[in-house]
């Protein structure tokens, strides 16, 4: 055999072991994490159609009864449902009257409180009148500390719908702070966030 069909040989040889690897496993992120807040009683929102900006509603908030009132719907129930989910039911209800099937529900303010616990700055309550993600949280709490704070293993531990135990939920925010994926966790009333300290040897 001479030695360019050796090289061909041994090329093929080496293409096909690498075919035959196992592709490493897909990588958490926060995309796959994003929890999209739930609108509740007194949150303001402002209800709009793109496609007919003469059937805007003014920013209202969300009534003890948990519902707004929208023109072309009248009353709707909004409080235990994402801002997705209430689009998604004001256009079930209106789009045989709109030439473009758009509504956008915005959030304009939603004051609530999350605690942080851990090598931040100023640990404790954050109380926002807006919706917040969790890296926000901690930039409120004046950032991590971060010759102490793993940051790559931040928990964030969610009352579950009996109030009596808790969801618990890892981030990995050292992939945010270093630009590789988007911050889309968005918080909920009375989330906490613990940050770990980072493990040491004596």
């Amino acid at each position: 055999m001479n030695k360019s069909a050796l090289v061909l040989l041994t090329l093929g040889l080496l293409g096909g072991m690498a075919g035959c690897q196992t592709a490493p496993p897909p990588v958490s992120t926060l995309e796959e994490q994003h929890a999209e807040i739930t609108l509740r009683e007194g949150d303001v929102i402002r209800v709009s159609f793109p496609g007919a900006p003469n059937l805007d509603s003014a920013p209202q908030a969300i009534r003890r009864d948990g519902k707004i009132t929208v023109g072309m719907v009248g009353e709707i129930t909004a409080a235990g449902l994402t801002p997705t989910e209430l689009q998604n039911q004001l256009l079930a209800k209106v789009s045989d009257q709109l030439l473009s099937k758009e509504v956008l529900v915005t959030v304009e303010s939603s004051s609530f409180a999350v605690y942080l616990d851990g090598p931040v700055l100023r640990p404790g309550k954050v109380t926002t009148d807006h919706p917040i993600t969790v890296m926000e949280a901690i930039m409120e709490a004046g950032g991590f500390d971060y010759d102490r704070a793993d940051t790559r293993n931040v928990t964030i531990m969610r009352h579950k719908g009996d109030g009596k135990s808790y969801t618990y939920i890892t981030l990995d925010l050292k992939r945010v702070l270093n630009g590789e994926q988007k911050d889309l966790f968005y918080l909920e009333p009375g989330d906490i966030i613990h940050i770990p300290q980072k493990f040491s040897w004596f």
